[in-house]
């Protein structure tokens, strides 16, 4: 894994008022490799993530993804960038609530300008909602409905797999069938960047990197070796009981 998917460098998004959502970050994910994102809430970590897929910019630092430098991409590059290279998995399902789970799936293509309504529905089956294809997202669990969003991320075949709180919304039942999911997707080769609040998903990564007002205060593998304190920008803290998040 000597493939960089994602490099970070010097990495900062600041907002009106002095509030910086990222401050100074320095990251980098290898190919193939799957990231946790832990830390308190107001930490960083879904504006980290739309850093890396485009939806945001930030306003110091480089942000290079699968090789490509998304400072250096307009509008339409970047969102072209995002749907062949980017699976994005959010906490809310956005599912168009009028489409079934089979149509909802196909819209991925659609943007990608290439529907086969056949490969929606191998896709349904690879999260075992074959035979749900044509309900409603009334009409599906909770959990079924982020299965739905995982299978319209794959749908295009992406190298990374950007997910946020993937299971904060879920079951025990239902969460556990979407890190077996995740499980599956990092054995195929994918990267996986996952933020949770979740201490079993963050385990299950092979690096938890924790992040506190913007910035990265401690990286370790998943059962707390190698803990490495950080300091990424002014004034950085090296707070360990962000730890305590993936021991709770």
């Amino acid at each position: 894994m000597n493939q960089s998917a994602v490099l970070l460098e010097y990495v900062t998004r600041a907002y009106p008022g002095g509030v910086r959502a990222v401050d100074g970050v320095n990251l980098k994910i290898a190919l193939g490799e799957w990231v946790a994102l832990m830390g308190p809430s107001g930490s960083g970590k879904t504006t980290l993530l739309n850093l890396l897929d485009g939806l945001d910019r930030p306003t110091d630092g480089c942000v290079h993804v699968m090789g490509q430098n998304l400072l250096q991409l307009d509008v339409d590059e970047a969102a072209t960038f995002r749907r062949e290279n980017v699976g994005l998995i959010f906490q809310q399902f956005h599912l168009v609530s009028y489409l079934t789970a089979v149509e909802n799936v196909m819209l991925a293509q659609y943007y990608h300008s290439m529907v086969d309504k056949q490969e929606a529905l191998l896709a349904l089956e690879r999260v075992q909602l074959a035979d749900r294809a044509h309900h409603l997202p009334s009409q599906l669990s909770g959990g079924e409905q982020q299965r739905v969003c995982i299978a319209r991320a794959l749908i295009n075949d992406p190298k990374i797999i950007l997910a946020d709180e993937p299971t904060g919304n879920l079951d025990e039942d239902n969460a556990d069938r979407v890190v077996k999911i995740f499980q599956r997707l990092h054995r195929e080769g994918r990267t996986l960047v996952i933020a949770t609040h979740d201490p079993d998903l963050g385990r299950l990564a092979q690096r938890i990197v924790c992040l506190r007002h913007g910035q990265i205060v401690e990286e370790c593998s998943p059962d707390g070796s190698d803990a490495a304190p950080r300091a990424t920008g002014a004034g950085a803290s090296h707070d360990r009981d962000v730890m305590h998040v993936t021991a709770s």
